[in-house]
């Protein structure tokens, strides 16, 4: 924001202008859902955050391809609504919310539950819940909340739906991290927030390479088993994302709206993860906005950091007992 400061205006335009062209000639995909056969009679998806944004077209496109469509959602209001949206548009009755909010471990063991106690079979998950722009905060549990939010719950989630995964494979996970986790940094602490990555906008991108590390580490773990599990990042999309920024930053963020991907073009990678044929027992990677195999971070593929995250991680959530 300074070197920006230092410019005069019209360079400062010049600069959002090409920075906004690059953005727009990268938004289109050129996979295209529609395009794509696959039908999910018969078969069980759950999708995070799916009352609105990248998750509600995720669930859409399922919906449409007649899978049962689990819509997992914070907000009942919300989530009720996106549901009788989803059945309106796809006339598929099999949609239905079921309450889960990923920065509470209780929410999640609880989802969970409901979901094996109720449904015999599980296709597809999509850990596409996330949120940005939140202060600093520790829940009830001892966890800091945009780390819980975005990767600790999922995780949880993730491993406590493993068995019913692995039962009705062939089955996939889809995980939806970011370019930005090309910036992001892990520290085991940041979970407990003992420690803080520095930056702006830190938390969000931590998480997001938390996300591809998960990716790797559980791909290893799942060889031979039918399920496969991929990150993908979205791109630059117009949603709602940064409702929880200070005006300022939604006003410059808004500048650059009409070269962003809408939510519907956001949703691609995840869908060409969750159901195409290409995809089919690919496992372990990172696609990029254009539903493409791209190279993450180094760190990404620190296979070594990985598991010791995920050691980290299984402590945390119970999943094993503290040393």
């Amino acid at each position: 924001m300074e070197l920006l400061g230092t410019l005069s205006p019209p360079w400062w335009l010049l600069l959002l202008l090409l920075l906004g062209l690059l953005i727009w000639l990268r938004r289109r995909s050129p996979w295209d859902p529609r395009k794509c056969p696959t039908d999910l009679t018969g078969k069980t998806v759950i999708v995070t955050g799916a009352n609105s944004g990248i998750g509600k077209c995720v669930a859409m496109d399922l919906a449409r391809r007649n899978a049962r469509t689990i819509l997992a959602c914070r907000s009942r209001e919300r989530g009720q609504a996106a549901v009788e949206e989803i059945q309106a548009a796809t006339g598929n009755p099999a949609v239905v919310l079921r309450l889960l909010d990923t920065s509470s471990l209780a929410s999640v063991r609880a989802f969970a539950s409901a979901v094996l106690r109720e449904e015999p079979r599980l296709d597809v998950l999509v850990n596409n819940a996330g949120v940005t722009g939140l202060p600093f905060t520790i829940t009830s549990e001892g966890l800091e909340q945009t780390f819980t939010t975005n990767y600790l719950g999922p995780f949880l989630l993730t491993n406590l739906l493993l068995d019913l995964l692995k039962a009705s494979a062939p089955a996939r996970v889809v995980n939806v991290s970011s370019l930005r986790h090309r910036a992001g940094t892990v520290d085991c602490e940041f979970l407990t927030g003992q420690r803080q990555p520095g930056g702006y906008d830190a938390a969000y991108r931590s998480t997001k390479l938390m996300n591809l590390l998960f990716t790797t580490e559980l791909a290893q773990r799942l060889q031979g088993t039918g399920v496969t599990v991929n990150a993908i990042s979205p791109g630059v999309v117009n949603t709602g994302i940064m409702r929880h920024f200070s005006y300022t930053v939604r006003a410059v963020f808004s500048l650059f709206r009409p070269f962003m991907k809408s939510a519907e073009q956001g949703a691609a990678s995840t869908i060409f993860c969750a159901v195409s044929e290409e995809a089919e027992g690919i496992s372990g990677k990172y696609f990029d906005s254009n539903c493409r195999l791209s190279l993450p971070s180094e760190a990404a593929r620190d296979t070594a950091l990985a598991r010791k995250l995920w050691e980290a991680s299984e402590r945390l959530t119970g999943l094993t007992k503290q040393d």
